[in-house]
């Protein structure tokens, strides 16, 4: 299939993997298929298979390449493998500062696993208050909001990023590790219900004053 695609377009096989390859070398993010289309003057559907070839190559086990070629619906990306990662702070003198505190990744965990959820579910399930961790989780671009929930009030819901892929290594949200923690049963329409109560009696008592 590969080989008719590059006979069509005159291209040799090497240099159409070459030239993705360098492609997601240089861009550092996420390239769209599209893109990718258009620079190399292929069908969008070939360029799948071929990055679909090319991944296989660099996520196998016995792949000896610091690499890994991550594929999403509409794009894809390189990013370099976690066992390299000391490897790659010591030589780039990377602090580890930047990394996620304990409260915030037990936040991302809550989103990740049960999206999309209100920031009150996410309180609801870790018994504290999460507005500091939701807000950096946004910040970083970790999880987004797209839409409102259909109850009172009409709260956001938040869901992961593609960014969030990227950081963790996965492709899909198919990829997260399996978890024995049981789903925390919480009506999120009556949460909504005491959040609007809660704001409303805190606007009508500083009215009083």
């Amino acid at each position: 299939m590969t080989d008719e695609i590059i006979n069509e377009n005159e291209i040799r096989l090497e240099d159409v993997t070459a030239a993705i390859e360098a492609i997601l070398f240089a861009a550092g993010h996420p390239v769209e298929y599209e893109k990718l289309s258009a620079v190399l003057g292929l069908a969008v559907s070939d360029v799948k298979s071929l990055i679909e070839a090319m991944a296989t190559e660099y996520n196998g086990e016995d792949s000896r390449r610091g690499l890994l070629l991550l594929t999403y619906p509409d794009s894809c990306q390189l990013a370099t493998k976690e066992k390299f990662l000391p490897y790659i702070r010591e030589a780039l003198g990377i602090k580890r500062g930047g990394n996620l505190s304990n409260s915030t990744l037990e936040a991302l965990a809550v989103v990740a696993y049960n999206q999309p959820v209100t920031r009150s579910y996410v309180d609801a399930v870790r018994g504290l208050d999460s507005s500091y961790a939701m807000t950096s989780l946004i910040d970083k671009g970790l999880i987004e909001s797209k839409e409102r929930m259909d109850a009172p009030g009409r709260p956001m819901l938040y869901t992961t990023t593609e960014k969030f892929l990227r950081v963790f290594g996965l492709s899909s949200l198919d990829e997260l590790p399996e978890t024995e923690l049981t789903p925390v049963a919480v009506d999120e329409k009556s949460l909504a219900v005491e959040e609007v109560g809660f704001i409303g009696g805190s606007v009508e008592s500083e009215a009083q004053e």
